[in-house]
């Protein structure tokens, strides 16, 4: 006697739950980490919120842009766990959706994999659009950028080095290396999307001025993050779903290459693409399932929304996605 397949029990109230408390600790988070004490309360609130909103809305239609298209194809998948994560990065690991049945062929495998970051992007541009409206132009220093970047590896490990050379020896440290720095300044980095809807709705701004990004304009560059990082063809990432529907078995050669990418940007831009380096090599890999009637070719259609998903991973792109100068 055949066993009867296990039955999959939809729990609602554990996403709700983990929706609200993901509005919370994001809201929490942003408070901490971007607004000042002296804001009175309600502008606070009113601001995280704002903030939290934005995200998980950008966050939420990504992962059903999943669930949509996956259910369209006949496959069986969850509704999006938001991850809650108090005080650390934005309060929130993201959202992910449990796809639970096989994906029948590559067209399908296109359209499930694309449809997330798709749906995300239409979400985050009107909210750049109007966040980038909405921010008032301050005066900040003139910061430069260097190679290799101050926070890469190979800047912190001749950091590293130089501590370690004066602790044997016994030197006396430099003075300015004792002083306590007085201001600092948070940098988000600009890919070509961002700098072209920035020129696009302000346009150019003249040395010594910049954005205050608008709360909706940070969930919304946290938005073209999150695409960037799906969006890398490696393994079972969005991307690397798009690069098997096209390549096959050769799209593992495709991830390895990126994996070297990932790394040299680590080693000469910022140690901060290291854990995505990890994650890409050791937690999600090279390997991908094959497509249950994988005879059935890929579609042009298909292939044009392959193109499309690798120019927004271009117009998305940043060596060096967030720093903090201090001085």
């Amino acid at each position: 006697m055949e066993s009867a397949p296990a039955r999959v029990v939809n729990r609602p109230w554990l996403h709700l739950l983990l929706f609200v408390l993901t509005v919370g600790t994001t809201s929490l988070t942003f408070d901490n980490l971007f607004l000042g004490a002296s804001l009175p309360w309600s502008a606070r609130i009113t601001e995280a919120l704002t903030f939290s909103v934005a995200l998980l809305t950008i966050l939420g239609a990504h992962e059903m842009g999943h669930y949509v298209l996956a259910r369209l194809h006949g496959v069986d998948a969850s509704l999006p766990y938001f991850i809650p994560l108090p005080y650390l990065g934005v309060g929130t690991l993201g959202a992910v959706i449990r796809i639970r049945g096989r994906i029948p062929t590559r067209n399908a495998l296109v359209d499930i994999g694309a449809a997330g970051p798709l749906a995300g992007l239409l979400v985050a541009l009107p909210f750049l659009l109007w966040g980038l409206a909405h921010s008032p132009v301050v005066e900040v220093p003139e910061v430069s950028s260097s190679f290799p970047g101050r926070t890469s590896l190979w800047s912190l490990g001749g950091d590293f080095l130089q501590w370690l050379q004066v602790k044997l020896t016994l030197a006396p440290a430099s003075p300015a290396r004792d002083a306590l720095p007085q201001h600092a300044l948070l940098i988000f980095g600009d890919g070509l999307l961002m700098k072209g809807l920035k020129w696009l709705v302000v346009g150019p701004l003249p040395p010594g001025k910049a954005l205050q990004e608008h709360p909706v304009v940070i969930a919304a560059w946290f938005g073209l993050l999150v695409t960037l990082l799906n969006l890398v063809p490696v393994g079972q990432f969005d991307g690397g779903h798009l690069s098997y529907a096209l390549w096959g078995p050769h799209a593992r050669w495709i991830g390895k290459l990126m994996a070297l990418v990932l790394l040299f940007l680590t080693l000469f831009y910022t140690v901060t693409w290291g854990p995505w380096f990890l994650v890409a090599t050791k937690v999600v890999g090279f390997g991908h399932p094959e497509v249950t009637r994988p005879a059935e070719p890929l579609g042009l259609g298909r292939k044009l929304v392959c193109a499309v998903c690798f120019l927004a991973l271009a117009g998305c792109a940043m060596p060096v996605p967030i720093r903090m100068e201090i001085w």
